[in-house]
């Protein structure tokens, strides 16, 4: 059993999370797999205020990368990333899909999935079997290109039987995402979008738990089993059977990290980690922030997405990114793109209690200008809200 103090136990999961050295010169598709390598999963999710979720890891560790060169990485049969149900829905790494058969094999048997799920694909598997042969048949097929439209029916989300269909069936691991129409997923056939993915051995059930386990436990650095088994939305009682299995097999080395409540694990051979030394604005999607109670452990700060707080209750602003700054959060901004009037808009800046102003406000400043610049933005407009508003401005 390790014993860490709280800075150890955060300099660890910075550096394990990639949030711990500078930026590096180079910024291509090398850089990129490095990222995925480390996280293994990136977060999809329609908000797009400032740019869309599953870019802003890669702005944070990397700074103004090509987004075209991260697009690139999910498309085509050679492809580094594909999408399934990871944190949530994400962008993974294809050496991890064997991993995940296990989720989609319990939801062909009826076990995975929400209630609604299940109901639809016990009551309706003649026409989920007729939408997967029309798949087959012409895919890449979003959900209006069904032939009967996707028989709208405004229940559930308001998705049609269509989409309801293909969402099981995605679940199932039966398709999988082509591409995207805008933000509208195009299914097809595994086989034909990930071939040399769907090739590789099936490890089963525990081994893909296992698997996932390991490749949450780089990713996070040190973790509690809680914090391990939500990283890929594990079971409690599949997560503990497994951590066992992994800490016999020293692969996990249990750890008591100084005001945590809960043992903890690092990967085998991980101890110490030195000082952080970069600055990132880390959006609210970014694995960092997944487990906002962690990164309360972590980093000493509770952080609420704001978005669905009404605006009179809000605290910090409707999208707000904290801004690390070595190991603490010094900062949280409140951004938007206005991309009609190639204008990033500062709504709020707040300086976290017993950070450096003078300091802050000069990293903060540096972070926008390089957002600015990879957003292809002109203008930075900062709005007097918030105690570091001014000396941003």
């Amino acid at each position: 059993m390790i014993d860490l103090s709280a800075r150890e136990a955060r300099r660890i999961a910075l550096a394990a999370v990639g949030l711990a050295t500078p930026r590096p010169q180079r910024r291509g598709q090398a850089a990129l797999g490095a990222m995925i390598d480390r996280l293994g999963q990136v977060q999809i999710d329609s908000v797009n205020v400032l740019a869309r979720a599953h870019y802003m890891p890669a702005f944070a560790r990397l700074g103004a990368h090509d987004s075209a060169t991260f697009d690139a990485m999910a498309r085509g049969t050679r492809r580094r990333l594909f999408e399934y149900w990871g944190h949530e829905a994400c962008l993974i790494d294809v050496a991890l899909q064997p991993a995940l058969r296990w989720r989609m094999a319990r939801a062909r048997a009826g076990t995975a999935g929400y209630g609604s799920q299940r109901r639809f694909a016990a009551e309706r598997r003649d026409y989920i079997d007729a939408v997967l042969a029309e798949v087959e048949r012409r895919g890449p097929l979003a959900a209006r290109d069904l032939s009967d439209g996707g028989k709208a029916t405004g229940s559930w989300w308001g998705w049609s039987d269509g989409k309801r269909a293909l969402e099981w069936l995605f679940l199932a691991g039966l398709v999988t995402t082509h591409s995207r129409r805008g933000f509208e997923r195009l299914y097809d056939l595994p086989e034909r979008v990930i071939p040399a993915a769907v090739a590789r051995p099936d490890p089963g059930e525990a081994g893909g738990q296992r698997i996932l386990l390991q490749a949450a436990a780089r990713a996070l650095g040190v973790a509690t089993a809680g914090d391990l088994r939500a990283c890929w939305r594990i079971g409690p009682a599949d997560a503990a059977a497994r951590i066992v299995e992994l800490v016999e097999a020293g692969m996990l080395q249990p750890a008591r990290v100084e005001g945590w409540a809960q043992p903890a694990y690092l990967p085998a051979g991980i101890h110490r980690a030195p000082r952080p030394k970069a600055t990132a604005l880390v959006s609210p999607f970014d694995p960092l922030l997944w487990e906002r109670e962690r990164a309360e452990r972590l980093l000493g700060v509770r952080y609420r997405i704001e978005i669905y707080t009404p605006a009179h209750k809000r605290e910090h602003g409707y999208y707000v990114l904290p801004f690390l700054m070595g190991e603490r959060i010094a900062a949280r901004l409140d951004l938007k793109a206005d991309r009609a009037a190639r204008r990033l808009i500062v709504a709020a800046a707040h300086l976290e209690p017993g950070a450096p102003a003078g300091p802050t406000a000069e990293a903060v400043r540096a972070e926008l200008d390089e957002l600015a610049r990879w957003l292809a933005l002109d203008e930075i407009r900062i709005e007097l809200r918030g105690d570091l508003a001014a000396a941003l401005g």
